[in-house]
């Protein structure tokens, strides 16, 4: 609980994008996907009666990738890319910081998003500038 009380709403809203960048990449881009016009059909149709939640409807889409319309496999595959772009650009700007402020926390599960923000004040300029920026902004 005390890692949730040290993010602003910016820096919340990027632990959210990336949590949400690295099951994109692993789900081939289906979850951004699934509500969008692109995969709206393939999903009613090859994932009938799937509660959504949890990943569940990406990984359904995924499994059926070959069962994909083009314009949702293109969604996706443009998904993924947007995605793998972002969190190349975080490593980029907070890669060191991480390792430095953060080199005991154990990977995964936000860890280290929580940790960064436990340390907002000792962060270099440009990751301070990364976690501060709007999510559409590159």
């Amino acid at each position: 609980m005390k890692y949730l009380t040290a993010l602003s709403g910016v820096q919340m809203k990027w632990f959210a994008v990336l949590a949400g960048v690295f099951c994109l990449a692993t789900a081939t881009g289906a979850s951004a996907a699934q509500n969008a016009k692109p995969c709206a059909e393939d999903a009613a149709m090859l994932c009938q009666g799937m509660q959504p939640g949890g990943g569940r409807v990406a990984k359904c889409l995924k499994k059926h990738s070959s069962e994909l319309s083009p314009a949702c496999r293109d969604s996706m595959a443009k998904t993924k890319a947007r995605a793998r772009a972002k969190a190349k650009s975080f490593k980029r700007a907070c890669g060191e910081d991480a390792r430095k402020l953060c080199k005991d926390e154990k990977r995964g599960g936000g860890r280290i998003m929580k940790c960064l923000a436990l340390h907002q004040e000792e962060l270099s300029p440009a990751c301070k500038e990364m976690l501060n920026q709007p999510i559409g902004k590159k």
